[in-house]
């Protein structure tokens, strides 16, 4: 049931932004009266699963569904269907069109994208306002991973700026570092500005703890004892750890670390039990855990919930658009970076699937998260937008950028040419989506997704 709700979705998510993209294009092109003669959710490859023809224009659904098309005729398309431009251009046609038109059809679909996720940013900030883990509160500093030492920081940093900017949201933040060329962090009272190693982010990558490898500092406050060995060891809900084994620990993280350095051994906790300290022997496992539960409560004093009212959303909503816009350019490059080597880590919709948000009903059941879920969608519609507009021939940056040199020089690029140059975009996306399906395939049969 909860892979059918996340599929579901997918799906939904993908036509509404599909529709919508194509709609940027279609309705420029009729405006123009451009002869517009299929209009296709999902592809369609041999059949579709529904068609019906209304004037001029088929309008279907495919069976394929990792897209769609509007196609327009006279205008060289991932369909290759070269006949029709072999005649003379009628007036009809795309390539009959004056170039300014041409650009306003062929940029539709991003723009709508565009205007889509500024959209529904602006309705979720106005609806739901922003809730997020405030690095302003962080009063006790950062825990590190091992990851994240590497990078450079170190545990108890307070985290300052990231390129210059101030850094305030711990769910922003810990996705702009692993973009960063520095991070300026207060230590020890000092402000001290590090260059991010790039090995650490390629280990955060790897490891995916991308959310994980800083955390704010809690009280190690024992919550459960879930393992016959804990619950044999003496430990107490509500026991805060002070120490082990003499060693001063009383935040989580250096409880993990100290853990992880004794796997398999038994230990001595210092624990504070009703305001007076006792000390207990407990086993640690071959992974380095305890078997306990710790007492999240404490998150929530690093948790701000901001309301924005009518006027503020809409300049929020596009802030926002942009900076998902900006993300997806840092991630891009970090695939093409040699030493982190992102490429290696690419998600395609089979591990977009599995990342779609459900939440528990009150019969225990799975339901969908609709904050999420338009969330979700309004970033997907800034990636449409940022993928389409690469200059690659196959996708609307490809057309855009022969237009504009046609506008720029004052003469078309000759058909041919934009023949062989759809051919080779055509060529070089199939090989980019057997990449991502690759990438998804061999994870699922290494347990990695």
């Amino acid at each position: 049931m909860e892979i059918a709700i996340k599929l579901f979705q997918f799906i939904l998510s993908i036509s509404i932004l599909v529709i919508l993209h194509e709609l940027g294009h279609f309705l420029p092109a009729k405006w123009f009266k451009t002869k517009v003669e299929k209009f296709y959710l999902f592809f369609d490859p041999w059949f579709s699963l529904v068609k019906k023809k209304v004037g001029e224009t088929e309008y279907g659904i495919g069976w394929l569904p990792f897209g769609g098309y509007v196609k327009i005729a006279g205008m060289v398309d991932e369909s290759m269907d070269t006949e029709q431009l072999k005649q003379p251009a009628q007036p009809w046609e795309f390539r009959a069109k004056p170039a300014w038109q041409r650009l306003i059809i062929m940029l539709g679909g991003v723009t709508v994208n565009f205007f889509l996720a500024w959209l529904i940013y602006s309705c979720l900030s106005l609806f739901n306002g922003e809730m997020y883990t405030d690095l302003t509160k962080f009063n006790n500093g950062i825990g590190v991973s091992e990851a994240g030492k590497k990078m450079g920081f170190q545990t108890g940093d307070k985290i300052v700026s990231i390129d210059g900017k101030p850094a305030e949201r711990l769910e922003n933040a810990s996705i702009n570092i692993l973009f960063s060329n520095s991070v300026t962090v207060l230590r020890d009272g000092k402000e001290v500005t590090f260059k991010v190693n790039d090995e650490g982010v390629a280990d955060v990558i790897k490891q995916r703890e991308a959310k994980l490898y800083i955390t704010p500092r809690i009280p190690m406050i024992i919550d459960s004892l879930a393992t016959p060995a804990s619950q044999a060891s003496g430990l107490k809900k509500g026991d805060k750890v002070i120490s082990i084994n003499g060693k001063q620990t009383p935040y989580f993280d250096e409880v993990a670390t100290t853990l992880n350095e004794n796997k398999g051994k038994t230990i001595e906790i210092e624990v504070l039990r009703n305001g007076k300290p006792e000390v207990v022997s407990a086993s640690v496992d071959k992974d380095g855990k305890l078997g306990v539960g710790v007492d999240q409560k404490s998150m929530l004093n690093f948790v701000t919930n901001k309301q924005y009212s009518f006027g503020e959303s809409i300049p929020r909503g596009f802030a926002r658009t942009i900076e998902a816009l900006t993300m997806q350019v840092k991630q891009f490059k970090i695939m093409f970076n040699s030493k982190i080597q992102g490429y290696k880590n690419v998600g395609g919709p089979i591990a977009i699937v599995k990342s779609m948000p459900v939440d528990r009903d009150a019969d225990g059941g799975f339901a969908i998260n609709w904050p999420a879920f338009w969330s979700f969608t309004a970033m997907f519609s800034v990636w449409l937008a940022f993928l389409n507009l690469i200059p690659i021939p196959g996708l609307d940056g490809g057309h855009v950028l022969f237009t504009l040199y046609e506008i720029i020089v004052g003469k078309p690029v000759p058909q041919k040419v934009l023949e062989n140059a759809q051919m080779i975009g055509v060529i070089f996306l199939l090989g980019l989506m057997l990449l991502i399906f690759g990438s998804d395939i061999f994870k699922i049969f290494t347990g990695k997704l």
